[in-house]
């Protein structure tokens, strides 16, 4: 269940990005934010932690800002391998990625209850 409520929390994240960052747009409705979501997570799960590992230095020496770059090309290497997500630029990455970190973030600590206190 928990599994579930986080993908749901993604894809509105997304959705929150998709609003306010000008250049994401996804084509399609719910159940096409739900897909782009599952396959960013996906994608981000796999290659970006392969990702970050491998630029620990620069994640380290940016004080973890270099993250939000390797979130924002995980954004974009969605977008090249669904038609549902549609990346303007780079910058466009960046920014969405900075609002689906600070939505997910924020939601996750509110509605997923931890399994220990």
């Amino acid at each position: 269940m928990k599994l579930l409520t986080r993908w749901g929390i993604l894809a509105l994240a997304v959705w929150v990005a998709t609003a306010l960052v000008p250049g994401i747009t996804v084509n399609g409705g719910a159940w096409k934010f739900l897909w782009v979501a599952l396959l960013f997570g996906l994608i981000n799960s796999v290659l970006g932690s392969i990702l970050k590992v491998l630029a620990l230095p620069a994640v380290l020496l940016t004080l973890g800002l270099f993250a939000f770059v390797i979130n924002a090309a995980m954004l974009m290497l969605t977008a090249r391998w669904s038609s549902a997500l549609d990346v303007k630029n780079f910058w466009s990455a960046l920014l969405a990625s900075l609002v689906i970190s600070l939505v997910s973030s924020v939601l996750n600590k509110t509605l997923v209850k931890p399994r220990y206190k």
